[in-house]
């Protein structure tokens, strides 16, 4: 009874607050245009032929030939991908955690490691992967004189999203091996059981949740990857590239349409299992935080190889990141190296600077507009009461589950013609403003993630305190939680930057000839085997993404909160203030 009363005094506070009502009505109709609505394009469009439902177009594409041997190697990439990302990610984090690591500079690479796939556009591994063990590589040609070198194909794409994608997975099972509780291990240790027996019997089967559920996100990442099969991919379909090319090369809207139906169906039913699922089985099983500090694994013989296993790993994989400059520098790689600037220089002449401004400026006018959808969306969530709540925060994190080429494809289906067809909206086809939506709708789950952590922190007393002295909710909004959640609001700011100005698996099916976009002029030039040229653009852009974060970082300094003491004081002032 209590608690209906309060759910009918939510309800009508709120529809009491024209802001609020706005605000909800607002975010329902961008998330259902933008999102759900390509999407049911899509459905709409491989179910509907000539005025009638039919599964025509299904059984066309299922007898396909081509499109059966994608989705076979789409499942097979997805379960090596995820294994490997898997297994060497648990590898990394048991060593981060567990083992005492003497050298500083071990822990450093470690930290690069997870950090450089951040920084880099999707398929920079691959351009480096061909640069070293490619025909022409420095590796197999120059250094062991091997000149049928073959890296294309499901080994060249499988190794290149391991690398990838594992530092995700090391992230991840860092953080859950960390909350173990260590008097759970030592208890198993003092009763002589064996590190192994204790990692087998006592670890393991805590972090089992957390395993499947880095398993199934780099699954997800993997089988949803359009640029690595693309670039590296060689006559190996997967279903990503099959949608693409159906598109642009069959002019099969239809058939691309059932395609993107059968991997979004694929992606989206792996996301649900991982959320809904995975994530609370995960937080159950650990102990929270730990009791006591760790005893680390001291024994030489076993911090050794560890050590030196992980150090070797690493330090290929910074140079193969490191490759992608001197493929810039070098005259023509793998037979002159000697250094010029000639590739910069024909960047700039070529598009290099139209690129970079149209990269720079739509993906800076999505990062405000991305990070304020997100924390208001965050807000909605967390701090209200409403029977559509559960819909926006669905809606709002579906974009994580989306293949960017299924989402590239609902945009054309759904706004070419119009909305359904019927000319309106027709005029954002084609535009810069469409390519900005995408970058909003791609990043928006990343934002409105970090803002529900953030928000759940705060009580919500201070709020209320703002309202009872007669402040409307924008007044609160704009004064007391928003300074209060900023951290969150300038990481998503620099992190939907990032992901929109490296994006390419749904733009390249949206961008014209008006704009020109970074990753399209590499993925362009290294189509055509000019890679000095595709790692000119791929280093300026990796300096543009590192100079982001370290901004980020600057200002996260600069403007911190502070202490929860001072967060405190400041709430109650602004919330006085506010009223």
């Amino acid at each position: 009874m209590v608690k209906a009363q309060s759910a009918r005094l939510d309800r009508k506070k709120l529809f009491g607050d024209p802001v609020m009502v706005s605000t909800i009505v607002v975010l329902l109709i961008f998330l259902a245009l933008f999102i759900l609505y390509p999407l049911a394009m899509l459905l709409i469009d491989s179910v509907v032929s000539e005025g009638r439902l039919t599964l025509d177009v299904f059984s066309r594409v299922l007898d396909m030939g081509r499109f059966r041997t994608a989705f076979t190697n789409t499942l097979e990439l997805g379960f090596i991908v995820g294994l490997g990302s898997t297994a060497l990610g648990l590898l990394f984090a048991y060593v981060d955690v567990y083992v005492k690591i003497r050298l500083r500079v071990v822990r450093r690479m470690f930290n690069i490691v997870s950090m450089l796939p951040v920084v880099s556009p999707p398929f920079v591994l691959s351009l480096s992967m061909i640069l070293l063990f490619g025909r022409g590589g420095i590796i197999t040609r120059s250094l062991l004189g091997i000149y049928d070198s073959n890296i294309y194909g499901l080994h060249g794409i499988a190794i290149v999203q391991i690398l990838t994608f594992f530092p995700v997975c090391y992230m991840m099972l860092k953080g859950l091996l960390k909350n173990i509780d260590p008097s759970l291990e030592e208890a198993s240790r003092d009763m002589g059981a064996s590190r192994w027996k204790v990692f087998t019997t006592v670890t393991l089967p805590l972090l089992l949740p957390g395993l499947g559920n880095a398993f199934l996100v780099t699954f997800i990442e993997s089988v949803a990857d359009f640029a690595n099969p693309m670039m590296i991919g060689g006559s190996f379909d997967t279903l990503a590239t099959t949608i693409y090319l159906q598109v642009t090369g069959a002019y099969d809207k239809a058939g691309a349409s059932a395609m993107a139906v059968v991997l979004l169906s694929l992606t989206l039913i792996l996301f649900l299992i991982q959320k809904y699922y995975l994530e609370k089985r995960t937080y159950a099983t650990l102990t929270g935080k730990a009791s006591r500090a760790r005893m680390l694994i001291a024994d030489k013989s076993v911090t050794r190889p560890l050590t030196i296993l992980c150090s070797l790993f690493s330090a290929f994989v910074i140079l193969m990141y490191v490759s992608i400059p001197f493929g810039a520098l070098f005259n023509l790689w793998g037979r002159d190296y000697s250094l010029t600037f000639k590739h910069f220089e024909y960047m700039f002449k070529y598009s290099g600077l139209k690129a970079f401004r149209d990269s720079f400026v739509l993906s800076l006018i999505a990062s405000p507009i991305t990070a304020l959808l997100s924390m208001i969306i965050s807000y909605l969530v967390v701090k209200r009461k409403f029977r559509t709540k559960g819909l926006i925060e669905f809606a709002s994190m579906l974009a994580m589950a989306v293949p960017g080429t299924v989402l590239g494809v609902g945009y054309i289906r759904g706004f070419a013609n119009g909305v359904f067809h019927t000319g309106f909206l027709q005029g954002l086809y084609g535009t810069g403003a469409i390519l900005v939506i995408v970058f909003i709708v791609r990043s928006l789950p990343v934002g409105t993630r970090s803002g529900i952590s953030a928000l759940r922190q705060i009580d919500r007393s201070i709020e209320e305190s703002a309202y009872d002295l007669g402040a409307g909710s924008g007044k609160v909004f704009t004064s007391v939680t928003l300074p209060l959640i900023k951290d969150s609001f300038l990481s998503g700011l620099v992190t939907t930057f990032v992901r929109s100005i490296t994006a390419i698996s749904a733009i390249i099916l949206l961008v014209t000839p008006q704009y020109l976009l970074i990753t399209t002029q590499i993925n362009e030039f290294a189509e055509k085997g000019k890679y000095g040229v595709a790692c000119a653009y791929a280093t300026v852009l990796i300096a543009i993404v590192y100079c982001s974060i370290l901004l980020m970082n600057w200002a996260m300094k600069g403007f911190g909160i502070g202490s929860h003491r001072r967060q405190q004081r400041k709430a109650e002032k602004a919330a006085k203030a506010a009223a």
